[in-house]
């Protein structure tokens, strides 16, 4: 069984387990989330964007979270989500993800919630559930909800069936070998169904 916890263990030369976890969630953060910090600036003059059009020290995730409260997009309330499938064990990539997503909630005082995409009943298993929650809390986050993709099958379900009679969506009645057919290669594009 070899999962984040485990994976991340041995990393750095901290001296607890504690401090190895803290530290491995401090470097994320500080990785993913913030951009390198700006060169010193002579006194009296002004703070401009980068060339990449951002404010210096900020990435363009924040950029854009900034704007959006400025413009009271989100009434003033950041909430973000970590939305694993629950069909596996964690691994460095959803660390990152972890990382950013519940250290923008935590940067800007919003929410962060859990919500399992457990959208094929087929691979999924409870195992991998508590595996996630516990790779989370280990990280040092709590989520602020925990939600299942599944919960609302049947809300989506009805709205697929407004977004049909709107014209806005269609059901796709190719059969199984015509969307091998037509999904493409890495060499060769898909068709249009």
């Amino acid at each position: 069984r070899w999962h984040l916890s485990s994976a991340l263990l041995g990393t750095g030369a901290a001296t607890s387990v504690a401090d190895s976890r803290r530290g491995f969630a401090s470097r994320m953060r500080s990785s993913q989330v913030r951009s390198p910090a700006p060169p010193q600036q002579a006194s009296g003059e002004s703070q401009s964007k980068d060339a990449s059009g951002e404010a210096p020290g900020r990435n363009f995730i924040q950029s854009i979270i900034d704007e959006d409260l400025e413009s009271g997009k989100t009434n003033g309330v950041v909430k973000t989500r970590f939305p694993p499938e629950p069909n596996g064990y964690l691994h460095i990539g959803h660390a990152k993800s972890i990382c950013l997503q519940f250290g923008l909630a935590e940067e800007y005082k919003g929410l962060c919630n859990l919500r399992f995409d457990d959208t094929n009943p087929l691979t999924e298993d409870t195992e991998y559930v508590s595996s996630i929650l516990n790779d989370v809390r280990w990280l040092g986050f709590e989520p602020a909800g925990i939600y299942y993709a599944s919960d609302y099958f049947d809300t989506l379900y009805e709205h697929a069936k407004t977004l049909i009679r709107q014209g806005d969506a269609y059901v796709d009645l190719s059969s199984e070998e015509e969307i091998r057919e037509m999904r493409g290669t890495v060499k060769q594009p898909g068709q249009n169904s």
